[in-house]
């Protein structure tokens, strides 16, 4: 299998192009400066319990509006008080989370080669804000509020493939690129989907912001960044 085998690159967005753990720990830093021992990755792990069981039980809350529950949720379980303000603050803070270095220049690279796709569990409006860091037009952008389910259900991934089926994209014809082996690699498994595992966190333990997935998932491709995967397409090309 080669890279030049696809057509069409599906992207997850947060954790593989944006540096969604940078943009978590800027936006809780009024709750971690009053728990200053917490690491960095107590503080990610919680964060993806907490998400994660919210997008759960309430499939259809639009991202910013759930991230403003996520907040109070993890004030509770580090015993402090959170404004409405507060939450609705960091629910609005995704815009505001950077971009990693080489996401820009990676996809301006890879739509000379590639359509690309966005499969993301955000709401429109906070995509607007992280497109903009990205610099790039994207062929198709589906989003959970669309859907209304979070990856990693089966409605996300069936709601793209069947979307990109009506304007004549196989299946087989795509990779799908992402970071979170739970939101992702996984599920892409179960629909048949190849896929590339950007590795972000390969110098980390844990899994950060996304849950355990359990037993490993498959991956035809796998690079530590998305500027590896643009070497990796050019020396294929020759």
């Amino acid at each position: 299998m080669a890279l030049s085998d696809f057509d069409v690159l599906t992207f997850d967005c947060y954790g593989t192009l944006i540096d969604w753990e940078s943009g978590m720990v800027a936006g809780l830093a009024p709750l971690l400066a009053e728990r200053p021992e917490l690491t960095r990755e107590e503080v990610l792990e919680a964060h993806a319990r907490a998400e994660a069981a919210q997008q759960a039980q309430t499939p259809a809350m639009r991202y910013a509006d759930l991230l403003a529950v996520v907040y109070k949720r993890l004030a509770e379980r580090w015993g402090l008080s959170a404004s409405h303000e507060a939450c609705v603050a960091y629910g609005r803070s995704v815009p505001d989370w950077p971009a990693f270095p080489d996401s820009a220049d990676a996809l301006r690279y890879l739509g000379e080669h590639y359509k690309l796709v966005i499969l993301s569990n955000v709401d429109n409006e906070s995509f607007e804000g992280s497109r903009a860091k990205l610099g790039v037009p994207f062929d198709a952008i589906y989003t959970a509020q669309d859907i209304g389910s979070y990856k990693p259900a089966a409605a996300n991934f069936e709601y793209m493939i069947r979307n990109l089926a009506e304007i004549g994209i196989a299946r087989s014809s795509i990779l799908h690129v992402a970071e979170s082996l739970f939101h992702d690699h996984a599920p892409a498994n179960r629909h048949g989907l190849s896929n590339c595992w950007i590795y972000r966190r390969h110098d980390q333990e844990g899994f950060g912001a996304t849950m355990d997935p359990g037993e490993m998932p498959r991956t035809q491709f796998r690079f530590d960044s998305m500027a590896a995967l643009v070497e990796a397409h050019k020396a294929e090309r020759g």
